[in-house]
């Protein structure tokens, strides 16, 4: 196959990158600076969204596009961030329509990324891609506005997947090594209330489940990237603590992390719990459904 990816060096996108290359699809990679980059055999990367770039010149046969773009939430929200937060994210999907637009073969389908903070938070509720209300905060409304401008690519006839991914656990980077530096400090434990749900999932069930959305043609719509059994973050923690060898004991308050973190605090602080109801449905063979098992594979 032929595969666009937008966003392919993060930690979601070098690992999506790595898997499809490695099975000899020819991926490109959308990039506002191409020259420094390093073509391979199997990797191309294209120029975009610079005045004058015509990336869809140099994409033909086109079979799937992939959209991971967008900027980072893990900084501290003032209002400037936070539209930047908005904006990266509906400028990315707007530019990838509009390239699927001039593209003269229309892919077959089309990924786009969002995430499960579509539910909003909820300390009793379980979210499923039944779910179609989104909630009322930040990231919910971002999340929101970035799902109703992707799914304008089912007007073009492409099938189109909205990936509402949870926390990946990934061991170079992400949530993840935020979470780990406490127990490494011998300073780990309960984070606020401890009862708030963390709807995660493995990196390399993210890119099989990725895989599984672009060749099962049954699937489209919501499909939440979660893994099936979610904790709560007291259990996540212990967990943690005893894969890391490190005591779980040192409680995080609320009201420090509101003070440290600001709005940005509902990350830890809140959740949700999610359930990935239509790719089990759908038959998808989770490696990784279990937390102890996803944290010691990833030898921390």
């Amino acid at each position: 196959m032929n595969i666009v990816i937008a966003g392919g060096t993060g930690l979601i996108g070098s690992k999506i990158v790595e898997y499809f290359s490695n099975d000899k699809h020819h991926i490109y990679i959308l990039t506002r600076k191409s020259e420094n980059k390093r073509n391979s055999e199997q990797i191309t990367y294209v120029n975009w969204l610079n005045e004058g770039d015509e990336p869809e010149k140099k994409l033909e046969n086109i079979d799937v596009v992939i959209n991971l773009a967008g900027e980072s939430i893990n900084s501290r929200w003032t209002s400037e961030q936070k539209e930047r937060i908005l904006t990266s994210r509906l400028d990315a999907t707007k530019n990838c329509l509009t390239l699927m637009e001039k593209l003269t073969q229309k892919p077959k389908v089309y990924l786009n990324a969002s995430a499960v903070g579509f539910y909003g938070t909820s300390l009793s509720d379980t979210f499923t891609e039944d779910d179609h209300d989104a909630g009322a905060d930040f990231l919910a409304t971002v999340v929101e506005s970035w799902e109703q401008e992707a799914i304008k690519a089912e007007a073009l006839g492409i099938r189109t997947v909205l990936l509402r991914f949870g926390v990946v656990l990934a061991s170079d980077g992400g949530a993840l090594s935020k979470m780990i530096m406490p127990y490494k400090l011998f300073a780990g434990g309960k984070v606020g209330s401890g009862k708030q749900w963390l709807s995660w999932v493995h990196i390399d069930d993210v890119v099989s489940m990725v895989e599984f959305a672009v060749n099962n043609e049954k699937i489209s719509g919501a499909l939440n990237v979660t893994a099936p059994n979610p904790q709560q973050m007291k259990e996540f923690g212990a967990v943690l603590g005893n894969v890391l060898g490190r005591p779980h004991w040192l409680p995080a308050p609320s009201f420090a992390l509101k003070i440290l973190l600001g709005e940005m605090s509902l990350l830890v602080l809140e959740g949700q719990k999610v359930l990935p109801i239509k790719a089990i449905d759908h038959g998808f063979q989770f490696t990784y459904p279990e937390l102890k098992a996803a944290l010691k594979s990833l030898k921390l």
